[in-house]
């Protein structure tokens, strides 16, 4: 790190910078410190800007590139022996069938991210109309959610940002203003647990675009590639990582998981909300050692569960 210093009329400002390499491309950091300073406060305020981008420093690393990153051999030949032998043999859904999931489907992804909806007044929204005395924000979720199902069942596109905005656009319209837009310079993203811990820090904000940019190449890329269970994990987990939105990046993610599944011959699948921890451990074994096997063995599991529920 390095103390730059620039005269603007007639006054020395002060910065604090690091660059360093990620990957291919080298990315510069700055800080600003103060105009015409003394050696002390200088000195202060370098310590504190350094710790400021160490941190930045570690959002940086902690967003998996998939470019950069290959998956392996084995976990390729996890998820081919599986097809091979029957595991992810696709059933298709009749008319009802996709009624039920869509509910399932609804309650779940929302419980995940505190909607209090259970899951009868779930189905009495959708199928009745019939609204619970709760949070209309929650009501309007529910909506939205069967509505984007619905959506991924006709859309021909596998992955865009135009998809990514639409299906937050269409899940949120009627309870975020912020519904369909990515967030904005100075909102960045910390997902804390239930103690207050941070579990997860969103890609910078400034990076958004390119690693969305870069995850919607990499897809195309390697559709032809990898088994479509690895490429659904994948597109979801990474998403999950950059966390593009100020809000509903997990309900957004778990319908693009969905989209990449049907468009790719396999049927959908729900998270089942009671398997939260599993499915949180997982997002945190892709996240921190860049392990898609938890990820893939929780989807396996969430396969064998669904077929049960629509029997």
């Amino acid at each position: 790190m390095y103390i730059e210093k620039r005269r603007v009329k007639g006054r020395v400002k002060n910065y604090l910078a690091h660059s360093f390499r990620e990957g291919g491309k080298v990315h510069k950091i700055r800080k600003y410190l103060g105009a015409d300073l003394n050696s002390q406060i200088l000195k202060e305020r370098v310590e504190k800007a350094r710790q400021l981008i160490l941190e930045e420093i570690n959002q940086y690393k902690i967003i998996k590139d998939p470019l950069q990153t290959p998956l392996s051999n084995e976990e390729i030949e996890l998820v081919e022996n599986l097809e091979a032998v029957g595991e992810l043999k696709v059933f298709h859904l009749s008319k009802r069938q996709w009624e039920l999931f869509s509910e399932l489907f609804t309650y779940s992804t929302n419980a995940i991210e505190g909607s209090e909806l259970d899951r009868l007044e779930v189905k009495e929204i959708l199928e009745k109309d019939k609204w619970p005395k709760k949070s209309k924000e929650d009501i309007a979720e529910a909506y939205g959610v069967n509505e984007a199902i619905q959506y991924i069942r006709n859309t021909k596109e596998h992955l865009s940002l135009n998809l990514i905005k639409e299906l937050h656009e269409i899940v949120f319209r009627n309870s975020r203003n912020f519904a369909g837009y990515f967030r904005m310079r100075g909102e960045e993203v910390v997902v804390r647990d239930g103690l207050g811990n941070v579990i997860h820090h969103g890609a910078p904000q400034s990076r958004v675009l390119t690693l969305l940019n870069e995850l919607v190449e990499w897809y195309s890329k390697n559709r032809k590639k990898y088994p479509a269970l690895i490429l659904a994990a994948v597109v979801h987990n990474q998403f999950e990582n950059i966390h593009p939105f100020r809000d509903g990046n997990g309900r957004v993610g778990r319908l693009l998981l969905n989209n990449i599944l049907i468009k790719n011959g396999l049927p959908p699948l729900n998270i089942d909300f009671n398997n939260r921890k599993d499915y949180y451990h997982a997002l945190q074994e892709y996240e921190k050692n860049h392990n898609l096997k938890p990820t893939i063995d929780l989807l396996l599991k969430e396969y064998r569960a669904l077929r049960r529920r629509l029997r």
